[in-house]
């Protein structure tokens, strides 16, 4: 079944990455290959459901592979796609954007 896309590209890129979480699992999978529990502590305050639903959802866009390893307990890792990766350049202005704005409002 093929997706249906809105027409305006800010809008897909919204889509895909418009939650607080989403921006902030691709931040720390920029660093390279994560493990489920690396993610949950970095990220902080996510529940593990939450962090589970846009793991599967990025994983389903094509954002973020996912490698299960046959052990006990189950170790599984996290990376992201070249497609993943290619949001970068989006992720490092959103940083540069929030630095000027803490540096200009800050008291």
């Amino acid at each position: 079944m093929e997706k249906t896309l809105p027409p305006c590209p800010v809008e897909v890129t919204l889509q895909l990455i418009g939650d607080r979480w989403k921006v902030l699992i691709l931040r720390d999978l920029m660093d390279g290959t994560k493990r489920f529990g690396e993610l949950k502590k970095s990220i902080g305050s996510i529940t593990q459901k939450v962090l589970t639903s846009n793991l599967r959802a990025m994983e389903a866009n094509g954002l973020l592979t996912r490698k299960v390893y046959a052990q006990v307990p189950p170790k599984v890792e996290y990376t992201l796609t070249e497609t993943g990766y290619s949001l970068k350049p989006i992720l490092d202005s959103m940083a540069n954007w929030g630095e000027n704005y803490k540096s200009n409002n800050s008291k």
